[in-house]
């Protein structure tokens, strides 16, 4: 995988170099082409996708027949560990959001691996466990925080799995990111989204551009997420 690298944040990233090396030798590589389903909510496949290169955007009906944009993931991540391991029906589609590179591996060979790597083992709970915990934070938020809070939660979210410093001082998410995806992450309206990224812009806290967030004043958005400064 020479080129290749991946932000600490990411299953990938916090790998040790043996680990990493043996998840990589792991299935065959795949490429998806923007738009192209990974994995569909509901099927009954088994394989896990290791995300080489690029993003792709998590999403699952909603009772009224809507959708929803449940997280990003991008190069570094894993996806479909879940049915990997339970061989339960997918839980949410995978979406490739530009060119995807991945490695597609078969569930009983992910597992047998994990078996034998205590180091990968322990990072995939780890990824699990924040997953499961950024899915019950968001629950709770919805019910008894404003919009304009949730924004700054979710952005906040964003950083700390995706930032990186600009090399001037700030943090760049530099992540395909709509403004209409981003309200379907927060669950609201895209108006009420466009009002509370218009307030943090106007008080110089990030800048929205085209697919590409930048957040000048981190202290800042956390006191507007109702978060300490950290």
């Amino acid at each position: 995988m020479a080129g290749l690298r991946w932000p600490e944040q990411t299953l990938l990233g916090r790998l040790p170099a043996d680990s990493q090396a043996g998840m990589l030798a792991l299935g065959g590589f795949r490429e998806f082409t923007p738009g192209t389903p990974i994995m569909r909510e509901g099927d009954p496949t088994t394989f896990v996708a290791v995300l080489l290169r690029g993003w792709t955007k998590v999403t699952a009906l909603t009772e009224d027949g809507g959708v929803a944009l449940l997280a990003v993931r991008h190069g570094g991540d894993v996806v479909g560990e879940f049915a990997g391991l339970d061989s339960q029906p997918r839980s949410a589609t995978v979406t490739a959001v530009g060119k995807v590179l991945a490695k597609v591996i078969k569930a009983e060979e992910f597992a047998a691996y994990l078996a034998g790597d205590p180091s990968a083992a322990a990072a995939i709970s780890q990824s699990i466990v924040a997953k499961t915990r950024f899915s019950i934070r968001r629950r709770v938020e919805f019910a008894g925080c404003s919009v304009a809070v949730r924004v700054a939660r979710v952005l906040v979210e964003l950083d700390r799995a995706y930032g990186v410093d600009d090399g001037a001082g700030l943090r760049a998410l530099g992540m395909p990111l709509t403004q209409g995806e981003l309200a379907a992450l927060v669950g609201a309206k895209d108006p009420t989204v466009h009002k509370a990224l218009r307030a943090l812009r106007r008080d110089g806290v990030i800048e929205w551009g085209y697919r590409c967030t930048t957040i000048r004043d981190l202290p800042a958005l956390r006191t507007a997420a109702g978060l300490p400064p950290g």
